[in-house]
């Protein structure tokens, strides 16, 4: 534990930091919770205060106004384009390669075909063991005539599973429990060294590190909106395709939108050319109107000063927490490297779910994941320095005063 003179010293250097911050500014574009730490922005970012004015105007002005005429004179049927074309510099690739739509979910499996598609002699497909579980539930979907294998199970390394049977590999840049970082250029050249197609999920880093995917050569990626680009609950996800691939590639969900002529009516389908291909139906017009603004900032933050802050915050906190609470039954479970680590910081302790619980209770929110963990996300454009020293000093509190109900708790984090 530590004594006041060490909070006192540390929230002077926190001041300090935040005053010294060239993304100070965008903090007061976000609306927040007065009282409220939030470090949960890695499972949901707030409300830009531009995304309320934006649904508001769709709904009174385009929606309840114009009605179907807004199809074109608000540009609807061209958000999805648009958007990803906004989506684009921020995950490191080209206008014309990204399309908004659907959920990160449907765009994985519509990927998954897609990178099949290009190697249709291949019948082997890599995974990560502890990727998210709606990866997995994808991938193993692709039927009994494929097989999967995974990191973790299969063999310990990703790299060391994938050989000349490999068509398609499914990665995460960043690992959703731990926060591990793989590196987009080296795990891509692998695989592509062993001819086989890389699908990058994008989910816990886009819009808050570098991804580089044209840099690295990449093939495919999918990604969410809702989390470090604050597009709001359930809002559509994205697809990146190379260009150089995007005649030969097919996705599996034909659908009117992704038609060459949507507006001929045809019988027969034909897949529209370039990223148009991988829509399938009519798109949530309200929810790409409201991500339009968090996309727009963005879109406008440099992404190195964004990742430099990241690896500050992050780092801070663990140095706080070795310091101040390491002895009090927390340990690190993310990457103790930066480079190595997103924008997220995970910790383990026996009654993680109890003690978030009296986390969230005192204002600092952040989430818990089974069976112990206590993640916290620090997205760099609203979250302070002054936050971080905050968080950490009542984390220390909740775990030094035991003021969490661990009996009252653990039935309720089975189900969770």
């Amino acid at each position: 534990m530590a004594d006041d003179g060490f909070w006192m010293r540390a929230l002077a250097e926190a001041d300090a930091a935040d005053a010294a911050d060239p993304l100070a500014v965008f903090r007061d574009r976000f609306r927040l919770p007065p009282g409220v730490i939030y470090l949960d922005g890695n499972s949901l970012g707030p409300a830009p205060e531009a995304s309320l004015r934006a649904l508001a105007e769709a709904a009174e002005q385009e929606w309840a106004g114009a009605l179907v005429a807004s199809w074109n004179s608000a540009g609807w049927f061209d958000l999805p384009t648009r958007l990803g074309d906004l989506v684009a510099p921020v995950i490191g690739a080209d206008a014309g390669e990204v399309v908004v739509c659907d959920t990160t979910t449907i765009n994985i499996h519509k990927a998954l075909h897609a990178g099949l598609s290009l190697r249709p002699d291949r019948r082997v497909v890599v995974a990560e063991a502890g990727s998210f579980p709606t990866d997995l539930y994808a991938a193993a979907s692709l039927g009994a005539a494929l097989t999967l294998r995974l990191e973790g199970v299969d063999g310990p390394e990703l790299e060391g599973l994938i050989d000349a049977d490999v068509a398609v590999v499914l990665v995460n840049q960043v690992d959703y429990r731990s926060g591990l970082r793989r590196d987009v250029a080296t795990v891509t050249a692998r695989a592509q060294a062993a001819g086989a197609v890389v699908i990058w999920d994008l989910c816990h880093s886009a819009g808050v590190m570098p991804v580089g995917l044209n840099e690295a050569g990449a093939d495919l990626a999918v990604g969410c909106t809702y989390k470090y680009l604050n597009g709001g609950p359930g809002s559509p996800a994205f697809v990146f395709c190379a260009a150089r691939h995007q005649a030969a590639v097919r996705q599996p969900l034909a659908g009117w939108w992704g038609h060459a002529r949507p507006f001929d009516f045809e019988r027969g389908f034909e897949p529209a050319q370039g990223i148009r291909r991988f829509l399938c139906g009519t798109q949530p017009i309200l929810s790409l109107r409201a991500l339009e603004a968090g996309l727009a900032i963005a879109a406008e933050a440099d992404l190195g000063a964004v990742r430099a802050k990241s690896v500050a915050l992050t780092e801070r906190f663990v140095a706080l927490v070795e310091t101040a609470a390491a002895e009090l039954g927390v340990a690190l479970y993310s990457p103790r490297d930066p480079e190595v680590r997103g924008s997220q910081v995970a910790l383990t302790h026996p009654e993680g779910y109890a003690v978030m619980q009296a986390l969230i209770a005192r204002g600092v929110v952040g989430d818990f994941r089974q069976p112990d963990i206590l993640r916290f996300g620090f997205a760099p454009l609203y979250i302070r320095h002054v936050d971080v020293v905050r968080a950490v000093r009542t984390l220390e509190q909740v775990l030094a005063g035991r003021v969490w109900d661990a009996e009252r708790y653990r039935a309720r984090a089975a189900v969770t």
